[in-house]
Formats: structure tokens, sequence, C-alpha cells
């Protein structure tokens, strides 16, 4: 298969892994930032750490590039441990979240930065260096690669330039040169867009892609912004609280999440919760007495107890008042977004009153106001228990897709 289609698992080893973390911690004194992280990275990947600021996925960037050292576990890449190597004997790239060029250099020499303080000591003898044969093949080395990594990211008529000459773009698209001309094992990316504006970031997010795919190389990418990793990720690592909370491909985080934290953290905007709340022979949605014959034929399987409901924006449409599947609502505000539109919505009572969002044509967008009631899509939507684990019961499934609209 195709290495954007290999599979990204919680430990296991590929037979061409370019990374393996096995049971990475880190902890300061009594604080675990991380905890026992398992993961396999295939060669080739595009991998996105995501998650909420403070969860551990810069650290954890920084524990695969060599900056910090973690308390337990071991490092592998491409099957060689370098748990105790120094950054530079990694052979991996990193581009930070500021670009970090050189003011007072060109765009050739920042490019060219990495390969001169690879290279042997004789080069850097002042006049002599560049005469002695490991100049000589230095020199022809800088002619040829410096060229061909500008040249990925277009910028083969910048050479000349000085940073304070570029635009933000530029520089960035300086530092991801920067980190090609080495030929790393890795590219490992942290933030890189954060700096830019929101047309540039959707400009630099292609031409990031476009490079992972003319590279074939394995890229690692942090961020928090979960556009960013929907777009870009053949895969997503999303962390919370220094643990893995779900791997896998984009839109399998969105369609069939494991918890509630996934289902909350992937999906703009946040997926609706409605607390159901199940005793003997009745179910109470948002702390309201449901009618609906579809939860009444649900609750034997659920049993007692007090479960979350959740359902996206695209999972509720406009129904009539005296519906017994429908959930009653008043109007709140809506967002206009052109082809369609984000409408908010009161519902529940007391301790359950809160807003819902519906994703709604701009037909329905049009007699928003009017709207008193929202009809679930109960075969779309996910049901966790009280500690937000996915209640995952075949017969219930079965069940739920009786639902019609």
């Amino acid at each position: 298969p195709s290495p954007l289609v290999c599979q990204l698992t919680a430990g296991g080893r590929g037979m061409t892994a370019a990374l393996e973390l096995q049971g990475i911690t880190k902890s300061y004194d009594t604080v675990q930032v991380l905890q026992k992280i398992n993961l396999t990275v295939e060669e080739g990947e595009f991998i996105c750490l995501l998650g909420p600021s403070g969860c551990g996925k810069t650290t954890l960037l920084r524990i695969i590039a060599g900056l910090l050292d973690p308390t337990d576990g071991d490092i592998v890449i491409r099957g060689r441990k370098v748990t105790a190597l120094s950054p530079s004997e990694r052979n991996i790239a990193m581009v930070f979240q500021s670009y970090a060029l050189y003011p007072h250099k060109t765009v050739w020499e920042n490019i060219a930065f990495p390969l001169r303080m690879r290279a042997p000591a004789s080069t850097k003898i002042p006049f002599l260096g560049r005469f002695l044969p490991a100049g000589k093949k230095l020199t022809a080395e800088l002619s040829r690669q410096v060229p061909q990594a500008a040249a990925m990211v277009g910028l083969q008529k910048l050479l000349a330039r000085r940073p304070s000459e570029l635009s933000g773009g530029q520089k960035q698209r300086v530092a991801l040169a920067r980190a090609l001309v080495r030929d790393p094992s890795l590219f490992l990316m942290d933030e890189p867009l954060s700096n830019l504006d929101a047309k540039l970031r959707t400009d630099t997010r292609r031409e990031i892609v476009e490079l992972h795919k003319v590279t074939k190389r394995t890229f690692i990418y942090v961020t928090h912004d979960q556009t960013e990793a929907m777009t870009m990720a053949g895969r997503i690592v999303l962390l919370n609280g220094g643990r893995v909370e779900q791997v896998g491909a984009p839109l399998t985080l969105y369609d069939d999440p494991d918890n509630l934290f996934t289902a909350s953290f992937i999906g703009t905007p946040t997926i609706n919760q409605l607390p159901l709340e199940v005793s003997d022979s009745k179910a109470r949605l948002l702390g309201q007495l449901s009618q609906s014959a579809l939860l009444l034929k649900a609750m034997p399987l659920l049993g007692a107890g007090n479960f979350t409901a959740a359902l996206r924006p695209e999972a509720l449409h406009p129904a009539a008042a005296e519906d017994p599947e429908a959930i009653p609502v008043e109007p709140d505000f809506i967002e206009e977004m052109g082809a369609e539109s984000i409408a908010w919505f009161w519902a529940g009572e007391r301790e359950t009153h809160r807003q819902i969002a519906v994703r709604l044509s701009r037909e329905h967008a049009r007699d928003f106001t009017a709207i008193q009631a929202l009809r679930p899509d109960w075969s779309r939507a996910f049901i966790f228990d009280e500690n937000g684990r996915r209640i995952r019961l075949s017969s219930l499934s079965a069940l739920l897709q009786e639902a019609p609209l």
C-alpha cells in the first residue's frame, strides 16, 4: 500500500518503520507530562500530533528531536535506537514556530548553513578551506543542493535576498528549505504556520502537503489547529493530558470517535452533547421526559444510568413541534457562512439548559426564527457512558439505524 494509507497504531512494529516510540514517559518532579506513549510511524507518512495546549505534543516532538531526554522509554529511528544520541546524530530536521533565520545572511546562505556546519573542520579554515579537497567537495555540494531545495519551495528568484526583504510566508519557506537540504530521516514541524495570517496559512498549508508528496519523506507535524490536522495529515495522533486518546485517519476520528474527548475536540462547531438519563421505564433527554420511540427501544440495551448522546451539527434537522422524536428549542442567533449557516438554539431546562449548534442550508436559514423543534438523526448519534467511553453495542447500532428522518 501507499505510505499515506499505511496503518499507524499505538505500539506494534512496521516492517519499514521510520519512527518507533516505546513507552515514552516524561516527568518534572511529581508532574507527569507524557504517560507511556507507544507509537509506530511508517516510512513516508504525514503525521499530525494534535491536542489542546499543555497536552504534551511539543514535549513529545522535542524528545524525538533529542532536545529533551525522556524520563523512561526508547526512541528508534529506522531501526536504530537513538535515545542516548544527540540531536545532530539523529539525522532529523526541525522547523520551529519562529523562523530562526540569520538576518545578516542571504536566503542562499541560510539554506546552506546546515551543510556548512556538517562539513569537515578543514573547510572552515579562512581563505584556504575552500581550496582543499573537502572544501571543493562542499562547494560542489552546495551548488547542487541549495538551488534544488529552494526550487522545491519556490524560492529560486529570492536566493540573493536577506530575511528583512521577505514576507512571513517566504521566511517560513526558507526555514523549510533549510530543513530539506539536510536530507533528514524525519521532518519535525512545531506549529510552523502559527505566525501567518489566515490566507497565507491556507497557501502554506497546501505547499507543505505538496512538499510532502514530492519528497516522500516522513513528516511529523505538531498543531493545536484541527483544521490543519484534518486537511494535511494522513494520520492524526490525538493527545490529551499526556496520553494518546485515539490514532487514525482524519475522517475516522470525525466519524468514529472512541471517546467523548475525541468527538468533542474534532469538528467545528463542536459536537452537541445531550445528557441522557435512563431509568426503569423512562428516558430523559436534556432533562425532559422523552417520547422518542427509538430511545424507549434502546433503554434495555443501555441499562439504567447517565449517558451522553452526542450529535454533530449536521445530524439535527428542523422539525414540527408536535413530532414525538423532536427536541423543543428556542432560536438564539445564526452565523451566515455563505453556502450554509450555523444556527444556535437553546434547549433543555435548569441544569441541562445549553446551546445546540445546527448546520442549516440557506433555505432553512431564512426561517431560522420560526424553528421551534429539532429532530435528531439517531443513525448518526454517538452514545457515551459517564466516563466518556463510547458504547459500541452492535444491537444498539442496528437499532439506531432504524431511525428515519
